[in-house]
């Protein structure tokens, strides 16, 4: 299975589990918080809207136009920090560190 399919199927995986802990929301934040120019929209957005609202629509997009995905990228340290009061998001945790092997290594260790 080629890296895009495999990061798709992860991808799958992390949407499935914010449904399940009641993560995924179904309305998206303004479009001011879209705006930011801060890393991970620190300023206008949670983790998880990050992740839902640009993250995941990013690489989706990028894997339909069969563009170049990004490489060696490391959001758990950020998503371990955001979420360390949250017990029920430890699988989602998992699960963002099992996508940056896969950024770096292609495989999930």
């Amino acid at each position: 299975m080629n890296y895009e399919k495999i990061m798709q199927q992860q991808l799958a995986l992390i949407k499935q589990e914010m449904q399940k802990i009641n993560l995924w929301q179904g309305t998206p934040p303004t479009e001011e918080a879209f705006r930011s120019e801060q890393p991970f929209a620190l300023d206008s957005m949670q983790a998880d809207e990050w992740l839902q609202w640009i993250f995941i629509p990013k690489m989706e997009a990028l894997i339909d136009a069969k563009s170049s995905l990004p490489r060696n990228f490391a959001l758990f340290p950020y998503f371990e920090e955001a979420f360390k009061d949250y017990q029920e998001r430890e699988f989602l945790l998992n699960l963002i560190k099992e996508l940056d092997q896969l950024s770096a290594n292609h495989t999930i260790k």
